[in-house]
């Protein structure tokens, strides 16, 4: 089920957010959070087919839930443009102080949601995909698991947000970015993360879909394996993706436009095992194991 709603802020008056509970919400349970952001020409409604359009949350969550490919959790799609600030990259930081100081704790006060770090996800397409690592990573105390997809040029610099390479490696569960490797996709941002990340031995995914570009269809497919990844703690939970024993950071290519399954890529040091789901599998020339988004 999803609801439009609308929620103080402190300086900006009221402002819209479309908010996803999972079949069978009740409030006897608390419920994990992933807080989803838009692109820059969406609004609440982008990631549920209305509006511009640009991903199906609410279709995929009920999917994998019916399939029980994911943890229960409630999705929240907020307007994350500040739309008295005329300058776009302004109007989008802007929000991050309303996300952690009116959202959050709007959200916390409003529905039946665990409160803590391990419990939070914050993920987003282009723009918010910027606000995704401009947020998260200096918030590790806020958001334990980061999905980056597309993420446009607002996006600070890696050595910008990431001043405490330790406290990252600590704190953070999942760094999950993906984008298309089409022609005409945004990648400078996500390439730089991903060389970042690399260099300073930070573990995360990096998912490359063969032949997609700044598309719909690349966001459904980053979130369909985002969300199966997020708020699990063993081998034997949901979806469960961790490299072994601290290895080296992992590069995957995923399915391409037509459904075909790509390879995964091997590990910058081209060697090692890879724990899919709990199947140990080599890094270099295995299909992959994940499934591509269709038509839940």
């Amino acid at each position: 089920m999803t609801a439009s709603l609308s929620y103080p802020t402190q300086k900006y008056g009221t402002h819209k957010v479309s908010i996803y509970t999972p079949p069978g919400y009740s409030t006897s349970q608390k419920y994990p959070v992933v807080y989803l952001m838009h692109g820059i020409g969406g609004n609440e409604v982008s990631w549920i087919g209305q509006g511009s359009n640009e991903g199906d949350a609410a279709n995929i969550m009920d999917y994998l839930l019916s399939k029980n490919l994911c943890k229960p959790m409630i999705v929240v799609m907020p307007d994350g443009n500040i739309r008295s600030i005329s300058d776009s990259f302004a109007a989008f930081a802007a929000f991050g102080d309303v996300l952690i100081g009116d959202l959050i704790p709007w959200v916390e006060k409003n529905y039946s949601v665990a409160t803590d770090p391990d419990s939070r996800a914050l993920s987003g397409l282009s723009m918010g995909g910027g606000q995704t690592f401009n947020f998260g990573f200096p918030h590790t105390d806020l958001f334990h698991y980061l999905g980056p997809y597309s993420a446009a040029p607002n996006a600070s610099a890696p050595a910008t947000t990431i001043t405490d390479v330790a406290k990252v490696k600590t704190d953070l569960k999942l760094i999950y970015i993906g984008r298309g490797d089409g022609p005409t996709e945004i990648k400078q941002s996500s390439d730089d993360y991903h060389a970042f990340l690399d260099k300073n031995n930070i573990t995360h995914i990096y998912q490359l879909e063969a032949g997609l570009n700044h598309e719909k269809r690349t966001w459904d497919r980053c979130f369909y394996n985002f969300a199966q990844r997020v708020f699990v703690s063993s081998t034997t939970d949901i979806g469960h993706l961790e490299p072994l024993a601290k290895a080296a950071p992992v590069r995957l290519l995923f399915g391409s436009n037509r459904g075909a399954m790509m390879n995964l890529a091997v590990r910058p040091d081209g060697k090692g095992l890879i724990s899919l789901d709990g199947k140990s599998v080599p890094a270099n020339l295995q299909p992959s194991l994940f499934q591509g988004i269709s038509s839940p």
